[in-house]
């Protein structure tokens, strides 16, 4: 699964002032990771502000994505929930030929044991035959899906290759890298520690910044994937302030007015999100008009 080592980019939806999709800065997106160095494309993850788009919308912008990026690099595809026989449907109801993974996020507010997501988990995989990347990020689900839980889904299903970890647990990272099969993926999905994960044994990252500062936090990867800790660290300590600027008010709004910076799209998020406010959006701006310097 080497096409899934190095930086994915989770995908934000650019929005017009109307709140309407803005396809042609979309194009703009997909072509910017391209041209710097991503290694792979995440379409409808929580960055995408997936839970605030329509199912034509979803299936639009998916689409438009897989027809801009053209083959190039390889697209994971979010579809999760927290009722797995509607999760099942979608996959079912959704034409994947252009799709490398699904994303499924672990099932959020139910609240489930370890063995109702192991189940759940169980469920989606002898429901399709696509690599599945399964997604555990606790501060959004209430719900921990354990180390042990995520090496036995590992070893039990063949077409589940890889965890995007966002626990933000350097114990628990570390757990997963030393008790992991061989060929399983261990995806950092907290950008502060992708690094430290990917020099430990990690597989690299899906990451929210990267899409804004593509050849930077790619190359920084890269290094890490190599060894090469001291060249990593290097750009890491350069990106720091902005990794916490973004995630300081809500994701994706603070990655869109780093991205409305850097000229790729607009502010403007659906709500429940707000956009950035104006103090936020000067620190970022200050910090590019420094890093460019």
């Amino acid at each position: 699964m080497n096409q899934f080592l190095g930086t994915g980019v989770a995908l934000v939806t650019p929005f017009r002032e109307d709140r309407s999709i803005d396809f042609q800065a979309l194009e703009h997106l997909v072509n910017y990771q391209i041209e710097n160095g991503i290694e792979y494309l995440v379409v409808m993850g929580t960055t995408g502000e997936s839970t605030t788009l329509t199912k034509e919308e979803k299936v639009t912008v998916t689409k438009k994505v897989i027809e801009i990026n053209n083959g190039r690099l390889p697209v994971v595809l979010g579809i999760g929930g927290n009722n797995t026989q509607a999760v099942i449907d979608e996959i079912q109801q959704t034409d994947l030929s252009a799709i490398d993974a699904i994303l499924s996020v672990a099932p959020y507010y139910n609240k489930p044991t370890q063995e109702g997501i192991y189940q759940h988990y169980r469920a989606i995989a002898k429901a399709t035959t696509k690599p599945i990347i399964m997604y555990n990020v606790p501060g959004r689900t209430s719900k921990n899906m354990l180390p042990e839980t995520v090496i036995r889904l590992a070893s039990d299903f063949e077409n589940i290759i890889a965890v995007k970890e966002a626990g933000n647990s350097v114990h628990q990272y570390l757990e997963l890298i030393k008790n992991k099969p061989d060929d399983f993926l261990i995806i950092s999905g907290d950008d502060d520690l992708a690094l430290g994960v990917t020099l430990a044994g990690g597989s690299g990252v899906i990451s929210v910044l990267g899409q804004a500062m593509p050849k930077e936090f790619s190359e920084m990867i890269r290094l890490g994937l190599e060894g090469k800790a001291k060249e990593s660290y290097g750009i890491h300590f350069k990106l720091m302030d902005m990794i916490n600027y973004i995630f300081e008010e809500n994701n994706p709004a603070g990655i869109k007015a780093l991205l409305k910076r850097v000229g790729v799209c607009e502010v403007y998020t659906r709500l429940p999100v707000v956009p950035a406010t104006d103090q936020l959006q000067e620190k970022i701006n200050t910090f590019i008009d420094q890093y460019s310097n």
